[in-house]
């Protein structure tokens, strides 16, 4: 599903740390609706991409895109506003706050935009129900399975509405079976219209999920192949 609306746009990115170049003149564009995966060799500059696209870091020279913000031009507070309400993210190993209970863990992201607790909490509850683990709304993430766990998370990244969702090895910390839960789900949000970007070394996950994988070495693209979903 691609339409002419630029969600994310690279124009030959460069970043170097000291002698390192992790990415070297990458150009990349993701249009609304898409899902792509980028792939990759470990060290190819994968994370350092989903580093940039999602504000934590600054290219050496080039420009990003995302959204109609250009990242470069934006102070660090702007950065943080871009990255509660712009973007959502998805990490390996789930990142949710052990003390917090699902429900509050998904309802802290809203609050941080300023949302109030209560229409924070409704939100939270509804994406919850969504991903079917409403049920698991008042437990803590260390009695949770790795996919509730996950769930949860994907919860987390959806409250406030993100332009892009963005995915780091969605599904390398889960086990087969919860691993294909996740990739289902990632699979009905981009059916539904949500914009994709997932990192993954995962061939089937690229494969099921993506609608065009991108293939980075040495911090360039090298490959880029569209897919044909059944």
């Amino acid at each position: 599903m691609t339409t002419g609306t630029h969600v994310v746009r690279l124009d030959d990115v460069r970043k170097e740390y000291g002698d390192t170049t992790a990415l070297d003149g990458v150009t990349l564009e993701i249009h609304s609706g898409e899902a792509v995966a980028v792939m990759g060799p470990s060290g190819c500059g994968k994370s350092t991409m989903l580093n940039m696209i999602a504000g934590l870091d600054r290219p050496t020279s080039g420009s990003v895109v995302v959204h109609d913000e250009d990242l470069g031009r934006l102070d660090e507070t702007r950065l943080a506003l871009f990255r509660r309400h712009k973007v959502g993210m998805i990490f390996q190993f789930f990142n949710l706050l052990d003390d917090l209970t699902a429900l509050d863990n998904v309802a802290l992201a809203a609050q941080l935009t300023g949302s109030r607790a209560g229409a924070a909490r409704r939100r939270a509850l509804e994406l919850l129900d969504e991903l079917g683990v409403a049920d698991r709304r008042n437990a803590y993430p260390a009695t949770l399975s790795g996919g509730e766990r996950q769930r949860v998370a994907v919860a987390r990244a959806l409250m406030n509405r993100p332009a892009l969702l963005m995915a780091d090895e969605p599904t390398g910390a889960l086990d087969s079976r919860a691993g294909e839960q996740v990739m289902d789900l990632l699979l009905d949000l981009n059916q539904i219209g949500q914009t994709l970007l997932i990192v993954t070394h995962d061939e089937r996950l690229a494969t099921r999920c993506a609608s065009r994988v991108v293939e980075l070495a040495d911090g360039r693209i090298v490959n880029e192949r569209v897919l044909e979903r059944a």
